[in-house]
């Protein structure tokens, strides 16, 4: 699958998602906490190539996500994606270690998760501060940012990893 994606930056988590809810959307998934643990052999091969291993867990679900190298666009993160649920996350990483990956990095945020139509919405606080992501397809991505207010020129198409790792940040959102 090929996921489509930007973050926008927002000062008040709680005004944006009334705001979210009365364009129509609905929330799938109300707050919640996300461990966010990616993963990389030493020496690191994916890192450089932009491209992540990541376990997601939030209470008892658990995903593991594989994203490929973003492609070429001038606003939107682009790029391949393949997840699957995991039932044992423990187990997960005992294989992870014993294929010579290890852990990278680690950080927590929380989230919201939304839908409209086909596009999925996301308020996320995290140690890098507060965003919007939308996921979908561009032009609903685009439509939907100007109903909040938002133009290209605010989309961000760096990971939460990258902007927590360069705030030299701990990866914690307590």
């Amino acid at each position: 699958m090929t996921e489509i994606e930007v973050k926008i930056r927002i000062d008040d988590p709680k005004a944006v998602r009334e705001k979210i809810l009365g364009l129509g959307a609905v929330v799938v998934r109300d707050r919640h906490l996300e461990l966010n643990t990616l993963f990389d052999f030493d020496p690191e091969v994916l890192r450089p190539e932009r491209r992540t291993l990541r376990l997601r867990t939030a209470g008892k679900r658990a995903t593991l996500t594989y994203k490929g190298e973003p492609q070429k666009s001038r606003s939107f993160k682009v790029r391949e994606e393949f997840e699957t649920q995991v039932r044992k996350p423990k187990e997960l990483r005992k294989i992870l270690r014993a294929l010579g990956l290890r852990e990278t990095f680690s950080y927590r945020k929380f989230r919201v998760v939304l839908r409209k139509s086909r596009l999925t919405i996301t308020i996320d606080e995290t140690p890098a501060g507060n965003y919007v992501e939308l996921e979908g397809e561009r032009h609903e991505i685009t439509r939907f940012a100007r109903s909040l207010g938002f133009g290209r020129a605010d989309f961000i198409t760096r990971s939460y990893a990258e902007m927590i790792g360069d705030q030299g940040g701990t990866g914690r959102a307590d």
